[in-house]
Formats: C-alpha cells, sequence, structure tokens
C-alpha cells in the first residue's frame, strides 16, 4: 500500500515538474516572438522590407510553415538542443510577422486582447490538466472543424465577404480555445513516468510547448479581430 501511495506521488511530481517545463518554454517562445514583434515594429526600414517585399513575406510564411512540420516529424532525430533551437526560432521568425499588428490595431487594444486571451488560455488549460473527462473525442472533432476554418479562410481571401470573416472569427476563438484544453490534457498524458531529466523528457516538452504555443497565438489573433481597434 505504502508502495502504491510512493508511485502515485512520484507520478503527480514528475507531470508537475514535466508541465511546469512546458509552460516555461511555452512562455519563453511567447516573450521572443513578442520583442521581436515589437522592436520589427519599431522600424519603419525593417517592415518596409517584410511587408514591401511579397516574396519576402511569403517566404518567412512558409518557412515558419516548414518549421512547424519538421520539428513535428523529426523531433525523435533531432537532439534536445536541436530541437530547441529551431523551436525558438520559429518564434523569433513569428514575431516577424506579426509585428503587422503593431501597424493595424492601437497598443492599448493589442495588451487589452492579450490578458483576456491569456486568462480565457488559463482557464482551459487548467479545465484539460484537471478533469476526469476523456477529451480525446474532442481532438478529431477539433482538427476537423480546424481544416474548414482554413479553407473557409483561404476562400475569404479571394471574396472578402464580411459574413463569412465574422464567422471564421467567432469560429476560430472556439476551436481553440477548445484545442487548449484537449491539448494540455494530451500533453500531460503524453509525459513519460521516469525518464526526468532525460533529452527524450526536455524534447516532449518542447513539442507540448510547440503546441500550447500555437494555440495561444492563434487564439490571441482570434481574439484581437473580435477586441482590437484599429488605427
Amino acid at each position: 500500500m505504502n508502495n502504491l501511495i510512493l508511485d502515485a506521488e512520484q507520478i503527480r511530481r514528475e507531470q508537475v515538474t514535466f508541465i511546469a517545463k512546458v509552460y516555461a518554454w511555452m512562455c519563453g517562445a511567447l516573450a521572443l516572438t513578442a520583442i521581436t514583434a515589437l522592436i520589427t515594429a519599431s522600424s519603419p526600414a525593417i517592415l518596409e522590407l517584410i511587408f514591401g517585399n511579397k516574396i519576402l513575406f511569403y517566404g518567412l510564411i512558409i518557412a515558419e510553415l516548414g518549421l512547424v512540420w519538421y520539428l513535428s516529424s523529426a523531433i525523435q532525430r533531432l537532439s534536445a538542443a536541436a530541437a530547441t533551437g529551431w523551436f525558438l526560432f520559429y518564434s523569433f521568425l513569428n514575431g516577424l510577422t506579426l509585428s503587422v499588428i503593431f501597424v493595424l490595431y492601437t497598443t492599448a487594444s493589442i495588451a487589452g486582447t492579450f490578458f483576456v486571451t491569456a486568462a480565457t488560455f488559463g482557464a482551459m488549460s487548467l479545465y484539460g490538466y484537471y478533469t476526469k473527462r476523456d477529451l480525446t473525442k474532442w481532438g478529431s472533432l477539433l482538427m476537423m472543424a480546424l481544416i474548414g476554418l482554413i479553407l473557409a479562410s483561404v476562400v475569404n481571401m479571394f471574396f472578402n465577404n464580411p459574413i463569412l470573416y465574422w464567422i471564421t472569427t467567432y469560429a476560430g476563438i472556439l476551436i481553440f480555445v477548445g484545442l487548449v484544453a484537449y491539448d494540455t490534457q494530451k500533453i500531460k498524458d503524453m509525459n513519460i513516468i521516469g525518464n526526468e531529466g532525460t533529452e527524450e523528457d526536455h524534447k516532449e516538452a518542447i513539442m507540448g510547448s510547440l503546441a500550447l504555443y500555437l494555440d495561444f497565438i492563434n487564439l490571441f489573433l482570434y481574439m484581437l479581430r473580435l477586441l482590437g481597434n484599429r488605427k
């Protein structure tokens, strides 16, 4: 009986330590993205270089998508240091492209939206961590909804329909709110008990951080559509 109690306590301790590492890396990546975006937005020359050159801008977007795919598919072959470096580099590139929000929206509304996003993210992440309900079914539904959201967003790039714009805005918020809870539970469950401090443990933390980072950024951008005040 005592051994069972000790094992349960070890599992709880390792899960808490692992989740703390995931959030630490996620927050570090968000800070890097924010600092990069602020510095870029304060430099008209850099803004003109990025957004005045379509080839460079779309090249950055493609590079970001490629990095997410590469990290997800090659994580087992990468060292922990390499995975960390690529994750931070992705966060940096994301800061370059996200700097445009400081041109389009007021600083006050960006800050306000960030705090609303952080509160929503925190609440749903706590739910995902502590709920006893299996959220696996959420994953399939949310991924199908996300594919539909992407397709609708691409279509609306050509038609620029305001109704479809707001439909995708509200849908995007709901989808990423759900993904925060789902991904948190998935990250908690994927932690392998007993490998604390190993390279595998570190790479698991980086992949968990990437998933939550993407959830946060996308939730923030959809929230900004709703709450942001344009200049």
